[in-house]
């Protein structure tokens, strides 16, 4: 028996999770892209996975990458979120118009995120339009001497509203 096709619209909604940008460096190429589809998936030994769209630009870079950075954006970094979620490096060159450093193999460090980590792929796992990209972490951010409290995460209903720069 097939089962039938479920739309999780509404429940994956109501998560309203946290968004990050990903990015990625391999063959002289620089990727990046707004992410939501991540979480940590292991304690011991710490592992994190990253879901990114095979229509997206920055999952072909990834594919030949050996590392991602994965940096945790806050609410009032929503510049950051449009420029990565709304615009496609298919024709955009997104690191030209932030500030940046190369972190492990080249996989670009935003300066302006402060908390972030470089992982260092384990495995890829398809899941329908998306690949999951498991991590082991390998670089991370310091500790940040942010003031009390540190702004919330930019979480999904912050950025529902940008138009993607590809399909997902």
């Amino acid at each position: 028996m097939q089962e039938p096709d479920i739309d999780l619209g509404a429940f994956t909604t109501a998560l309203d999770g946290p968004m990050y940008v990903v990015t990625a460096a391999a063959d002289g190429r620089r990727a990046g892209c707004l992410v939501g589809f991540a979480s940590q998936c292991s304690i011991d030994p710490p592992r994190f996975a990253v879901w990114l769209s095979t229509a997206n630009h920055t999952h072909a870079v990834a594919r030949r990458a050996r590392y991602l950075t994965v940096h945790l954006l806050r609410r009032d970094q929503q510049a950051l979120a449009r420029l990565f979620g709304g615009r496609t490096g298919d024709t955009v060159d997104k690191f030209a118009r932030v500030d940046w450093r190369a972190g492990r193999e080249g996989s670009p460090v935003l300066s302006d995120v402060v908390d972030w980590f470089t992982g260092r792929i384990e495995a890829v796992v398809a899941g329908g339009d998306h690949e999951a990209f498991l991590l082991a972490p390998v670089d991370q951010s310091p500790p940040a001497h942010l003031p009390d409290p540190p702004a919330p995460p930019l979480r999904f209903r912050d950025v529902r509203t940008i138009e993607a720069g590809h399909p997902a």
